[in-house]
């Protein structure tokens, strides 16, 4: 699964609509190609490649069967 992938199963699932839009992303500093994806059991962890704005590093996490958002 790579990024790009993760996103357009996130945004037709209908959940989070706002993590992946641009204004959001320029907000946070963030880019696509500052992404990278990863297993992460029965997840996918969505992490940061860099550090952006303030040293935010934090991974997100998302469910491999509905997309939806993950609090871990």
């Amino acid at each position: 699964m790579t990024p790009s992938e993760l996103k357009y199963n996130v945004e037709n699932a209908g959940h989070d609509p706002y993590f992946f839009t641009r204004k959001t992303m320029k907000f946070f500093g963030d880019t696509m190609s500052n992404y990278g994806c990863r297993d992460a059991g029965d997840c996918w962890e969505l992490h940061r490649k860099r550090p952006v704005k303030h040293g935010l590093n934090k991974s997100a996490y998302f469910c491999k069967k509905t997309f939806k958002r993950v609090y871990k």
